[in-house]
């Protein structure tokens, strides 16, 4: 027991250090996009949602490099992308002066339906990676090799040219007044502080994985998703306090695209072939579809997320901690140990 506290404390401090970490990356990003006059489009479908998407990024990076341990950075991808849809808008909608959040035709019908696309689109790669490049052992077993990974980032490439498409007649202009030096300082050192936190919160997932005898990726779709998906609360936060709802659910939705297109492919590339245990992969996929599906009903009715609703949206959170927790125990059998 005092090695999990011990552990859970870890994860922790480790998230304070992502977050402040997020913070300065966040804001040097900002100020770069600004010094160099990049076009929206560049700024907000690249800069802002790579600066937010970081922590996962680099979840993936050392999962997979220091520790070898790839599910479980795609474990912390797939519950970052449902503590995405499920609690960061919910809470952004509680924390609103008004009465909800507006959600708007263009967030509903062009960004929401894009995310849904990257769902299908990650399945699929996992979906051919087994069944082409299948692995010998107990269960269904596949490599996902560079190749299957080029697919969804040639789809995330897609995505930005949309955006360019719809932003090509506005171009960006140079702010004269900004340091770029220190910006890439400041870019620099987030970074650095970013990679350390989201190593603590890997070891204390892996950690909490021995102390219970289960998967090490049940404990990042929690932890290590929980704790790298702050700084994607604290942006629709405050867009939401002031008046952005737009803003604030593009966030998220822009976050997972990237999260789901690029952050698990990168990790792929950069080491490899990777091995995935379908028997692993579809709940985790299963879950983050359902609560695709009721994110997407929920913004669409009325074109308005109520305070009704962004409870909905908690509790439904709620029951995927209790699942992962009675995966934890072995009270439920859905995921092999």
């Amino acid at each position: 027991m005092f090695d999990v506290a011990a552990l859970l404390a870890l994860a922790a401090v480790a998230t304070a250090v992502v977050w402040k970490g997020s913070t300065w990356l966040e804001e040097s990003a900002d100020g770069l996009a600004a010094g160099y006059g990049v076009p929206a489009v560049v700024q907000g479908a690249i800069i802002a949602a790579a600066g937010s998407s970081m922590p996962e990024l680099v979840s993936v990076l050392v999962a997979t490099l220091r520790h070898g341990e790839f599910e479980l950075g795609v474990g912390a991808i797939v519950g970052s992308a449902v503590f995405n849809l499920l609690v960061v808008p919910a809470v952004a909608a509680l924390a609103a002066d008004s009465d909800g959040m507006s959600t708007g035709a263009e967030l509903v019908y062009k960004e929401a339906l894009f995310y849904m696309l990257a769902v299908a689109s990650l399945l699929l790669t996992f979906s051919l990676a087994v069944i082409y490049n299948p692995l010998d052992g107990p269960g269904l077993r596949g490599d996902v090799t560079r190749p299957l990974a080029l697919f969804p980032l040639v789809l995330y490439g897609l995505y930005v040219f949309t955006q360019y498409l719809d932003t090509a007649d506005h171009e960006g202009e140079a702010d004269p007044d900004v340091d770029l030096g220190r910006a890439w300082l400041w870019f620099g050192l987030g970074l650095a502080v970013i990679v350390v936190g989201v190593e603590g919160l890997v070891q204390a997932a892996l950690g909490l994985g021995d102390a219970f005898g289960t998967p090490a990726f049940l404990w990042g779709m929690t932890v290590v998703a929980a704790g790298s998906s702050i700084p994607d609360a604290f942006v629709s936060i405050t867009a939401a306090r002031s008046g952005r709802p737009s803003v604030s659910l593009a966030n998220v939705l822009g976050s997972n695209v990237f999260d789901l297109l690029v952050a698990v492919p990168v990790g792929v590339l950069v080491a490899g072939t990777l091995a995935i245990t379908f028997a692993h992969i579809v709940p985790m996929m299963g879950f983050l579809i359902l609560a695709t599906i009721v994110f997407f009903t929920i913004v669409r009715t009325d074109m308005l997320l109520s305070e009704r609703e962004a409870w909905t949206l908690l509790v439904l959170y709620g029951l995927f901690v209790v699942w992962l927790l009675l995966e934890s125990v072995g009270a439920s059998d859905i995921v092999p140990t």
